[in-house]
């Protein structure tokens, strides 16, 4: 799956036991965010609480796949991440853990998500959730992120299905709701990424990745970052357009779209690394809230409608 909030700071000790130090190459931070956006998508495809049995099951089988892939990441990463400094400390990149079983390690987290999607929830969800890790591992991994600056818009679209799994999970299909909710993180992901990489971007040159900021240069990658910011607002109002939001999301998306769209603009005009990190820090937040408050939203505006 994709690069989700993949920066945010980690400690820099070694884990204390291989086991912990498998379970750090799942990535957590980011996984922990993937299957949020997925149980929102579980949430919403219910009118009311979804079976348990489905949500946990799905959940599960989710976070499962989700932490295999990035397992796959970090072990065919492992070269780029030992000359950046934010993933210098991954196991893989510093030679602790071996290739083969850290390899068999993402295969059975992987076997064992897709049984437990197969067997307990359905098997588009399974089919689906396979199709991300191979998006994510194998497209983005090994064939975008190291030949096209592009490769996180590109490569975005598997970071962007966390939604549609948890819609299919529930409904058993994927409708225009699934793919609106996927649309928002596809178009919040280049601005997300694209903030880190400007405040990390000796670092990109030194692994020899072609991101925006190496390959285009700084100002290039700032004003693209402006431009992202202003498509995602208007994707972001596109639920309540469709009618499967209320008037709750559509001012929580106007006040988090201004904020997010002035920082933007702010690191257009005035860059220093310190804004790009507060705008980083800003577009994970951005997110989260945003589903909330179409979760919020979901169950609170009928109600209201009621009374």
């Amino acid at each position: 799956m994709s690069e989700i909030a993949s920066s945010l700071p980690t400690p820099p000790a070694t884990p204390p036991s291989k086991w912990a130090q498998y379970y750090a190459l799942t990535k957590p931070r980011v996984v922990q965010l993937i299957v949020f956006c997925a149980v929102i998508g579980m949430l919403l495809a219910s009118p009311g609480l979804p079976p348990l049995g489905v949500l946990f099951a799905a959940t599960a089988g989710i976070w499962l796949v989700a932490g295999a892939a990035a397992a796959f990441n970090c072990l065919i990463e492992r070269e780029i991440d030992l000359r950046m400094k934010r993933t210098a400390w991954r196991p893989t990149a510093r030679g602790e853990l071996d290739t083969r079983l850290t390899l068999l390690f993402s295969a059975v987290l992987c076997s064992l998500g897709c049984l437990v999607l197969w067997v307990w929830v359905n098997p588009l969800t399974m089919w689906l959730t396979l199709a991300t890790f191979v998006g994510y591992a194998i497209i983005y991994t090994v064939v975008l992120k190291p030949r096209t600056p592009q490769n996180i818009v590109i490569g975005g679209a598997s970071g962007a299905m966390p939604p549609v799994l948890g819609w299919a999970a529930i409904r058993g299909d994927v409708g225009p709701e699934a793919w609106l909710l996927c649309l928002i993180i596809f178009l919040w992901t280049p601005p997300h990424f694209w903030a880190l990489a400007l405040y990390r971007a000796e670092e990109y040159r030194a692994s020899g990745l072609p991101m925006l900021p190496v390959t285009h240069g700084a100002e290039f990658t700032r004003l693209h970052v402006f431009l992202y910011t202003v498509v995602l607002f208007a994707g972001t109002l596109m639920p309540f357009v469709y009618g499967m939001s209320g008037w709750i999301y559509l001012a929580s998306a106007v006040v988090l779209g201004l904020g997010f769209m002035a920082y933007g603009f702010q690191l257009w005009r005035d860059y220093s690394d310190a804004l790009a990190r507060r705008t980083f820090r800003f577009s994970i937040l951005h997110l989260s809230l945003l589903f909330a408050a179409l979760l919020l939203d979901h169950y609170v505006s009928p109600w209201i409608a009621r009374l």
